[in-house]
């Protein structure tokens, strides 16, 4: 009985580390991943804008280095 369950606990073991062996960009996936939607930072304005509120209302530190007050008037 226990030589089925290490059996099967080996078996289990490789099945889950050659899951992920395969997990690369092939040449034809990366049209894909080239598109601006993929990027990290896809819509500049977008982030700038929600920067400038974060900053602008986190009175307490300033947001992301910028010298802010609270009252966005900087």
């Amino acid at each position: 009985m226990k030589s089925s369950i290490r059996f099967w606990c080996v078996i289990g073991l490789a099945i889950i580390l050659t899951g992920c062996s395969s997990m690369g960009v092939q040449p034809w996936e990366r049209d894909l991943l080239s598109k601006q939607v993929m990027a990290i930072n896809s819509f500049p304005v977008d982030q700038a804008t929600d920067e400038h509120i974060y900053f602008s209302k986190e009175a307490s530190s300033g947001g992301k280095s910028f010298a802010g007050g609270g009252c966005g008037c900087n």
